[in-house]
Protein backbone atom coordinates (compact mmCIF):
# COMPACT_ATOMS: atom_id res chain seq x y z
CA UNK A 1 0.00 0.00 0.00
CA UNK A 2 1.45 3.66 -0.80
CA UNK A 3 0.96 6.11 1.69
CA UNK A 4 0.86 9.65 0.47
CA UNK A 5 2.03 12.72 2.39
CA UNK A 6 -0.75 14.56 4.09
CA UNK A 7 0.59 17.95 2.69
CA UNK A 8 0.32 16.20 -0.93
CA UNK A 9 -3.16 15.31 -0.70
CA UNK A 10 -6.01 17.47 -2.30
CA UNK A 11 -8.34 18.98 0.17
CA UNK A 12 -12.11 18.95 -1.19
CA UNK A 13 -13.97 22.52 -2.38
CA UNK A 14 -14.30 24.87 0.27
CA UNK A 15 -11.37 23.46 2.95
CA UNK A 16 -9.10 26.73 2.63
CA UNK A 17 -12.08 28.58 3.60
CA UNK A 18 -13.34 26.42 6.34
CA UNK A 19 -9.58 25.73 7.86
CA UNK A 20 -9.25 29.65 7.80
CA UNK A 21 -12.71 30.06 9.80
CA UNK A 22 -11.34 27.43 12.21
CA UNK A 23 -7.99 29.20 13.09
CA UNK A 24 -9.93 32.65 13.54
CA UNK A 25 -12.19 30.58 15.68
CA UNK A 26 -9.56 29.39 17.66
CA UNK A 27 -7.49 32.45 17.95
CA UNK A 28 -10.22 34.32 19.39
CA UNK A 29 -11.16 31.50 22.15
CA UNK A 30 -7.00 31.35 22.95
CA UNK A 31 -7.37 35.54 23.42
CA UNK A 32 -10.83 35.13 25.29
CA UNK A 33 -9.22 32.08 27.71
CA UNK A 34 -5.97 34.45 28.70
CA UNK A 35 -8.44 37.64 29.46
CA UNK A 36 -10.57 35.23 31.96
CA UNK A 37 -7.10 33.56 32.92
CA UNK A 38 -5.90 37.31 32.96
CA UNK A 39 -8.65 39.08 35.15
CA UNK A 40 -9.17 36.20 37.36
CA UNK A 41 -5.38 36.89 38.30
CA UNK A 42 -6.39 40.60 38.64
CA UNK A 43 -8.77 40.14 40.82
CA UNK A 44 -7.52 37.20 43.45
CA UNK A 45 -4.14 39.60 43.89
CA UNK A 46 -6.35 42.51 44.85
CA UNK A 47 -8.73 40.37 47.41
CA UNK A 48 -5.26 39.05 48.72
CA UNK A 49 -3.94 42.20 48.81
CA UNK A 50 -7.22 43.51 50.82
CA UNK A 51 -7.23 40.68 53.27
CA UNK A 52 -3.14 41.78 53.90
CA UNK A 53 -4.33 45.28 54.63
CA UNK A 54 -7.73 44.71 56.63
CA UNK A 55 -5.73 42.34 58.80
CA UNK A 56 -2.40 44.67 59.20
CA UNK A 57 -4.59 47.51 60.20
CA UNK A 58 -7.41 46.14 61.57
CA UNK A 59 -5.81 43.15 63.75
CA UNK A 60 -2.39 44.68 64.66
CA UNK A 61 -0.73 41.96 62.26
CA UNK A 62 2.69 43.16 62.02
CA UNK A 63 4.82 43.51 58.57
CA UNK A 64 6.62 39.67 59.52
CA UNK A 65 3.17 38.06 58.24
CA UNK A 66 4.19 38.97 54.65
CA UNK A 67 7.46 36.65 54.82
CA UNK A 68 5.49 34.26 56.65
CA UNK A 69 2.62 34.15 54.29
CA UNK A 70 4.97 33.82 51.83
CA UNK A 71 6.65 30.99 52.90
CA UNK A 72 3.47 28.66 53.74
CA UNK A 73 1.98 29.42 50.03
CA UNK A 74 5.32 28.45 48.29
CA UNK A 75 5.33 25.22 50.71
CA UNK A 76 1.14 24.81 49.21
CA UNK A 77 1.84 25.72 45.44
CA UNK A 78 5.37 24.80 44.86
CA UNK A 79 5.03 25.18 41.18
CA UNK A 80 3.24 28.26 41.47
CA UNK A 81 4.83 31.75 41.11
CA UNK A 82 3.97 34.80 41.90
CA UNK A 83 3.53 34.47 45.83
CA UNK A 84 6.80 35.99 46.64
CA UNK A 85 7.61 38.54 49.74
CA UNK A 86 7.71 41.61 47.04
CA UNK A 87 4.41 40.16 44.75
CA UNK A 88 2.72 40.16 48.17
CA UNK A 89 3.23 43.56 49.41
CA UNK A 90 2.24 44.70 45.90
CA UNK A 91 -0.78 43.06 45.86
CA UNK A 92 -1.05 45.30 49.39
CA UNK A 93 -0.13 48.54 47.28
CA UNK A 94 -2.69 47.55 44.21
CA UNK A 95 -4.90 47.30 46.94
CA UNK A 96 -4.76 50.00 48.62
CA UNK A 97 -4.59 52.09 45.82
CA UNK A 98 -7.81 50.89 44.21
CA UNK A 99 -10.33 50.80 47.12
CA UNK A 100 -13.21 50.85 45.16
CA UNK A 101 -14.10 46.70 43.82
CA UNK A 102 -16.20 47.69 41.30
CA UNK A 103 -13.72 49.86 39.35
CA UNK A 104 -11.36 46.99 39.68
CA UNK A 105 -13.41 44.45 38.61
CA UNK A 106 -15.22 46.65 35.86
CA UNK A 107 -12.27 48.29 34.53
CA UNK A 108 -8.41 47.30 35.86
CA UNK A 109 -9.29 43.64 35.29
CA UNK A 110 -8.97 44.40 31.93
CA UNK A 111 -5.53 44.83 32.30
CA UNK A 112 -2.19 42.47 33.10
CA UNK A 113 -1.10 42.53 36.05
CA UNK A 114 2.43 44.01 35.43
CA UNK A 115 0.32 46.95 33.78
CA UNK A 116 -1.01 47.13 36.95
CA UNK A 117 2.63 47.50 38.65
CA UNK A 118 3.66 50.32 36.23
CA UNK A 119 0.56 52.38 37.16
CA UNK A 120 1.78 51.95 40.86
CA UNK A 121 4.82 52.54 40.16
CA UNK A 122 5.23 55.30 38.04
CA UNK A 123 2.22 57.43 39.05
CA UNK A 124 1.36 59.01 42.07
CA UNK A 125 -1.97 59.93 41.78
CA UNK A 126 -5.61 58.22 41.31
CA UNK A 127 -6.47 60.53 38.43
CA UNK A 128 -3.33 59.71 36.55
CA UNK A 129 -3.60 56.18 37.42
CA UNK A 130 -6.91 56.24 36.04
CA UNK A 131 -6.73 58.12 32.68
CA UNK A 132 -3.55 56.07 31.86
CA UNK A 133 -5.44 52.96 32.46
CA UNK A 134 -8.12 53.75 30.17
CA UNK A 135 -5.63 54.70 27.76
CA UNK A 136 -4.07 51.31 28.24
CA UNK A 137 -7.47 49.48 27.79
CA UNK A 138 -8.99 51.79 24.53
CA UNK A 139 -5.44 51.46 22.56
CA UNK A 140 -4.46 48.35 23.40
CA UNK A 141 -0.90 48.99 24.96
CA UNK A 142 1.78 46.93 25.82
CA UNK A 143 3.28 47.19 29.08
CA UNK A 144 6.48 48.80 27.80
CA UNK A 145 4.39 51.31 25.59
CA UNK A 146 2.15 52.36 28.86
CA UNK A 147 5.88 52.95 30.49
CA UNK A 148 7.08 55.17 27.72
CA UNK A 149 3.95 57.03 27.96
CA UNK A 150 3.83 57.38 31.48
CA UNK A 151 7.60 58.42 31.70
CA UNK A 152 6.93 60.51 27.77
CA UNK A 153 4.54 62.89 30.06
CA UNK A 154 1.67 61.95 27.21
CA UNK A 155 -1.06 63.41 29.71
CA UNK A 156 0.53 66.31 30.46
CA UNK A 157 1.15 67.01 26.77
CA UNK A 158 -1.86 65.80 25.15
CA UNK A 159 -4.13 68.31 24.15
CA UNK A 160 -1.67 71.44 25.02
CA UNK A 161 -1.34 72.36 21.59
CA UNK A 162 -1.57 75.90 20.68
CA UNK A 163 -4.85 75.74 18.58
CA UNK A 164 -7.39 78.04 17.06
CA UNK A 165 -10.02 74.91 16.89
CA UNK A 166 -12.35 76.28 19.40
CA UNK A 167 -13.20 79.73 16.95
CA UNK A 168 -12.88 77.29 13.62
CA UNK A 169 -14.43 74.56 14.59
CA UNK A 170 -18.06 73.38 15.80
CA UNK A 171 -17.57 72.23 19.96
CA UNK A 172 -17.77 68.66 19.26
CA UNK A 173 -15.43 68.20 17.01
CA UNK A 174 -13.27 70.79 18.38
CA UNK A 175 -13.01 69.08 21.09
CA UNK A 176 -12.00 66.27 20.15
CA UNK A 177 -9.41 68.06 17.64
CA UNK A 178 -7.68 69.57 20.49
CA UNK A 179 -7.40 66.56 22.65
CA UNK A 180 -5.37 64.57 19.20
CA UNK A 181 -2.86 67.36 19.24
CA UNK A 182 0.00 67.32 21.86
CA UNK A 183 2.81 69.98 22.83
CA UNK A 184 5.68 68.72 22.71
CA UNK A 185 6.17 66.33 20.44
CA UNK A 186 9.04 63.61 21.89
CA UNK A 187 10.86 62.33 18.42
CA UNK A 188 13.36 60.05 20.92
CA UNK A 189 13.52 57.56 18.18
CA UNK A 190 15.42 59.95 16.07
CA UNK A 191 18.95 59.70 14.92
CA UNK A 192 19.46 63.22 14.51
CA UNK A 193 21.17 65.58 16.51
CA UNK A 194 19.42 68.27 17.90
CA UNK A 195 20.42 70.94 15.19
CA UNK A 196 18.63 68.41 12.76
CA UNK A 197 17.21 70.42 9.03
CA UNK A 198 13.85 70.27 8.06
CA UNK A 199 14.99 67.29 5.88
CA UNK A 200 17.03 65.22 8.14
CA UNK A 201 14.07 65.49 10.59
CA UNK A 202 11.24 64.32 7.32
CA UNK A 203 13.58 61.53 6.60
CA UNK A 204 13.90 60.13 9.84
CA UNK A 205 10.28 60.56 10.98
CA UNK A 206 9.42 58.56 7.47
CA UNK A 207 12.57 55.56 8.18
CA UNK A 208 10.95 55.75 11.62
CA UNK A 209 7.15 55.37 10.50
CA UNK A 210 5.75 53.21 13.35
CA UNK A 211 7.38 55.28 16.45
CA UNK A 212 5.93 58.41 14.21
CA UNK A 213 2.49 57.57 14.30
CA UNK A 214 2.84 56.05 17.79
CA UNK A 215 3.44 59.49 19.09
CA UNK A 216 1.01 61.18 17.25
CA UNK A 217 -1.09 58.82 18.48
CA UNK A 218 -4.53 56.57 17.99
CA UNK A 219 -5.76 57.32 14.32
CA UNK A 220 -3.24 58.78 11.85
CA UNK A 221 -2.70 57.25 8.96
CA UNK A 222 0.14 58.20 6.75
CA UNK A 223 -0.81 59.55 3.27
CA UNK A 224 2.50 60.56 2.42
CA UNK A 225 5.65 62.87 2.17
CA UNK A 226 6.81 65.66 -0.29
CA UNK A 227 2.65 65.26 -1.53
CA UNK A 228 2.18 66.72 -4.92
CA UNK A 229 -0.02 69.68 -4.83
CA UNK A 230 -0.57 71.71 -8.36
CA UNK A 231 -2.20 74.84 -8.19
CA UNK A 232 -2.63 77.01 -11.86
CA UNK A 233 -0.14 75.26 -13.12
CA UNK A 234 2.53 75.59 -10.30
CA UNK A 235 4.50 73.03 -7.88
CA UNK A 236 3.77 72.69 -4.24
CA UNK A 237 5.34 70.23 -2.12
CA UNK A 238 3.51 68.98 1.44
CA UNK A 239 6.10 67.95 4.14
CA UNK A 240 3.85 65.20 5.70
CA UNK A 241 -0.07 64.50 4.76
CA UNK A 242 -2.12 62.16 6.89
CA UNK A 243 -5.47 61.07 7.33
CA UNK A 244 -7.55 60.65 11.08
CA UNK A 245 -9.81 58.06 11.07
CA UNK A 246 -11.35 58.96 14.40
CA UNK A 247 -11.39 62.73 13.05
CA UNK A 248 -12.49 62.00 9.22
CA UNK A 249 -10.20 64.84 8.06
CA UNK A 250 -6.56 65.33 6.23
CA UNK A 251 -3.89 66.52 8.71
CA UNK A 252 -1.38 68.80 7.20
CA UNK A 253 1.89 68.31 8.81
CA UNK A 254 4.63 71.20 8.07
CA UNK A 255 8.10 70.83 9.91
CA UNK A 256 10.23 73.79 10.95
CA UNK A 257 13.66 73.11 12.09
CA UNK A 258 13.76 76.92 14.09
CA UNK A 259 11.98 78.96 15.48
CA UNK A 260 8.00 79.47 15.16
CA UNK A 261 7.36 82.59 12.98
CA UNK A 262 3.66 83.47 11.96
CA UNK A 263 4.25 83.77 8.59
CA UNK A 264 4.63 80.26 8.79
CA UNK A 265 0.67 79.96 9.05
CA UNK A 266 0.59 81.63 5.60
CA UNK A 267 2.02 78.96 3.80
CA UNK A 268 0.44 76.03 6.32
CA UNK A 269 -3.14 77.85 5.32
CA UNK A 270 -2.61 77.71 1.70
CA UNK A 271 -2.02 73.81 1.84
CA UNK A 272 -5.20 73.31 3.54
CA UNK A 273 -7.00 75.38 1.31
CA UNK A 274 -5.82 73.38 -1.21
CA UNK A 275 -6.13 69.90 0.01
CA UNK A 276 -9.92 70.96 0.91
CA UNK A 277 -10.21 71.76 -2.78
CA UNK A 278 -8.21 68.62 -4.44
CA UNK A 279 -8.37 66.02 -2.23
CA UNK A 280 -11.04 66.25 0.87
CA UNK A 281 -14.59 64.44 0.00
CA UNK A 282 -17.52 65.69 0.40
CA UNK A 283 -18.46 63.27 3.87
CA UNK A 284 -14.64 64.59 5.21
CA UNK A 285 -14.33 67.37 8.02
CA UNK A 286 -11.97 70.32 6.88
CA UNK A 287 -8.96 69.48 7.10
CA UNK A 288 -6.77 70.59 10.25
CA UNK A 289 -2.87 71.43 10.16
CA UNK A 290 -0.20 71.13 12.78
CA UNK A 291 3.19 73.29 12.45
CA UNK A 292 5.71 71.44 14.47
CA UNK A 293 8.84 74.03 15.14
CA UNK A 294 11.40 73.66 17.35
CA UNK A 295 10.31 76.55 19.29
CA UNK A 296 7.68 78.41 19.74
CA UNK A 297 5.98 81.46 22.02
CA UNK A 298 3.27 80.93 22.88
CA UNK A 299 1.76 83.95 23.22
CA UNK A 300 2.83 84.54 19.66
CA UNK A 301 1.16 81.96 18.54
CA UNK A 302 -1.94 82.56 19.68
CA UNK A 303 -2.00 85.89 18.51
CA UNK A 304 -1.17 84.57 14.40
CA UNK A 305 -3.86 81.79 15.05
CA UNK A 306 -6.45 83.86 16.37
CA UNK A 307 -6.60 85.55 12.83
CA UNK A 308 -6.19 82.59 10.62
CA UNK A 309 -9.20 81.43 9.09
CA UNK A 310 -7.97 77.92 8.73
CA UNK A 311 -8.24 75.29 11.47
CA UNK A 312 -4.56 75.18 12.82
CA UNK A 313 -2.37 73.95 15.89
CA UNK A 314 1.24 75.20 16.36
CA UNK A 315 3.65 72.73 18.48
CA UNK A 316 7.07 71.94 19.72
CA UNK A 317 9.27 68.86 18.87
CA UNK A 318 11.69 67.84 21.17
CA UNK A 319 14.75 65.52 19.59
CA UNK A 320 16.89 63.65 22.41
CA UNK A 321 20.73 63.25 21.58
CA UNK A 322 22.52 60.45 22.88
CA UNK A 323 22.82 59.40 26.57
CA UNK A 324 25.68 61.36 28.05
CA UNK A 325 28.41 58.85 29.10
CA UNK A 326 27.85 58.74 32.79
CA UNK A 327 24.79 58.09 32.55
CA UNK A 328 24.82 55.73 29.72
CA UNK A 329 27.63 53.43 32.13
CA UNK A 330 25.10 53.72 35.10
CA UNK A 331 22.30 51.96 33.23
CA UNK A 332 21.82 48.44 34.54
CA UNK A 333 22.57 45.38 32.96
CA UNK A 334 20.25 42.58 31.45
CA UNK A 335 21.31 40.66 34.10
CA UNK A 336 20.97 43.20 37.05
CA UNK A 337 17.34 43.65 35.21
CA UNK A 338 16.43 39.82 35.15
CA UNK A 339 17.70 39.29 38.92
CA UNK A 340 15.29 42.43 39.73
CA UNK A 341 12.39 40.69 38.48
CA UNK A 342 13.36 37.01 39.17
CA UNK A 343 11.12 37.14 42.50
CA UNK A 344 8.65 39.57 40.92
CA UNK A 345 5.03 38.66 39.22
CA UNK A 346 5.09 36.29 36.24
CA UNK A 347 2.32 37.16 34.33
CA UNK A 348 3.41 38.95 31.08
CA UNK A 349 2.09 42.10 29.99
Amino acid sequence: MTHHPIALITPPEGYADWLDELKHRINSAQQRAALAVNRELVLLYWEMGRDILVRQSGQGWGSKVIDRLAHDLRLAFPHAKGFSPRNLKYMRAFADAWPDPEFVQEVLAQLPWYHQLTLLEKLSTAPQRIWYANQAIQHNWSRSVLALNIEGKLLERTGSAVTNFELRLPKAHSDLARETLKDPYRFDFLAVGREASERELEDGLVRHATDFLLELGAGFAFVGRQVLIEVAGEEFFIDLLFYHLHLRCYVVVELKAGKFKPEHLGQLGFYLTAVNQQKKRADDNPTLGLLLCKERNKVVAEYALSENAQPMGVAEYKVLGPLPEPLQTSLPSIEQLEKELADGPTLAG
